[in-house]
């Protein structure tokens, strides 16, 4: 790669940073919640758009309980080529009329709006370091294909085999979440998330007269959830938080069953074992109760390996070049699809734009900084297959 190619890249990608704002508001304004899939075509066509016209095939990979994914890939590409995956998503936690409540302010740097950075921002730099590339004369050897879902807010339960799939046959994935913190810290270790129901089952009985003949499952419950808390390990990276509780029948009626809903984060797949059979473990304390726990992960922990830290390190040295000290952002609390690809591929997720307040009313990007952020994407594409 020559010297000049990342001073260039950015320098185009400087002069078109309006387009690249214009292109965030456009997305920002097409309301795209999760819940809503007839929403989700809006994004979807703008973004159909703008890839074929850098010379994209796309096609509308349908939702069985979500809206309708977005695949697309070059329509002129070497069949043997490798492939290297871009994700990223349409779909936001905001309701439709949010823009009318919080609309779309510039602040200096600062672009203000529902999803700008979870995660419209990190779906125009994808647009934008293809569109760069395109228009230097640069052509990847490893091709570039694009997946964006409508189900990441919720999950990512819908799109979740389809990423397994593309995972599984890339040389490696980067995903477009933005930068964690005020300073875009790249992320190659996220937590893993699952969530389990405890359910207690006692025996009712009238709470006047016989009470001694009853079973409560709130007392009962009670018990266990001092024990699901003490598994919290804050040293080891390990949460676990009953977020809710419910449970009997009347006021005087012994509750006959009760349940927690438990939220669980783990830095490890080992973790992820240990904690799972410790909450599948439970034994009541009352006798003739009986606890039964269902649920599982739903997200595998994204630990950092040698080919995430490979592509860390290379990222690193690529920022340099263009003036960017990149660093790690160490685990991250929160997942994203880059838990998935991880199983199968190196991953390097955070490289969307800087941007904080994510699910916030000040919800807000740094448009200053979306060129260099996306001149870094287009110089990890250009990389060879063995950078993972």
């Amino acid at each position: 790669m020559a010297s000049a190619t990342p001073q260039a890249l950015l320098g185009w990608l400087d002069d078109h940073r309006e387009e690249m704002v214009g292109l965030l508001e456009r997305l920002a304004r097409a309301e795209s919640p999760s819940v809503d899939h007839g929403a989700q075509r809006g994004p979807f066509r703008i973004l159909a758009s703008e890839l074929e016209r850098d010379g994209y095939f796309v096609r509308a990979v349908q939702g069985r309980d979500a809206g309708d994914h977005l695949y697309a890939r070059p329509r002129e590409r070497s069949r043997g080529n490798p492939r290297q995956l871009l994700i990223g998503h349409m779909d936001t936690v905001w309701p439709i009329g949010t823009i009318a409540e919080m609309p779309l302010r510039r602040n200096g740097r600062q672009l203000y709006g529902p999803g700008v950075a979870d995660m419209t921002g990190g779906l125009v730099e994808i647009v934008f370091a293809l569109r760069a590339l395109r228009e230097r004369g640069l052509h990847p050897t490893v091709t570039p294909v694009v997946f964006v879902n409508t189900d990441e807010e919720t999950g990512s339960h819908d799109s979740s085999r389809l990423i397994r799939m593309l995972a599984r046959g890339a040389e490696r994935a980067f995903v477009l979440e933005s930068g964690e913190g005020a300073d875009g810290k790249l992320k190659i270790a996220r937590k893993g998330g699952g969530r389990f129901t405890v359910t207690v089952h006692g025996r009712p009985s009238h709470a006047g007269a016989e009470p001694e003949q009853g079973i409560s499952a709130i007392l009962e419950l009670s018990h266990q959830v001092q024990r699901l808390f003490a598994l919290n390990d804050a040293a080891r990276g390990i949460t676990v938080n009953v977020g809710t509780i419910d449970g009997g029948l009347l006021p005087n009626v012994v509750a006959p069953e009760a349940t927690a809903i438990v939220d669980v984060r783990v830095p490890s797949a080992a973790a992820a074992r240990e904690v799972e059979a410790a909450l599948r473990g439970l034994e009541p304390v009352l006798e003739g109760a009986r606890i039964e726990v269902e649920g599982g992960f739903s997200r595998p922990p994204m630990e950092p390996d040698r080919e995430n830290r490979a592509l860390l390190a290379k990222a690193r040295q690529l920022g340099y070049e263009l003036g960017m000290s990149l660093e790690d952002a160490g685990l991250v609390g929160g997942s994203s699809d880059a838990n998935t690809t991880s199983l199968f591929t190196g991953t390097l997720d955070g490289l969307g734009p800087i941007g904080e307040g994510s699910h916030a009313p000040d919800e807000r990007v740094d448009t200053m900084q979306m060129p260099e952020r996306t001149a870094l994407l287009a110089l990890l594409l250009l990389e060879p297959a063995s950078v993972s």
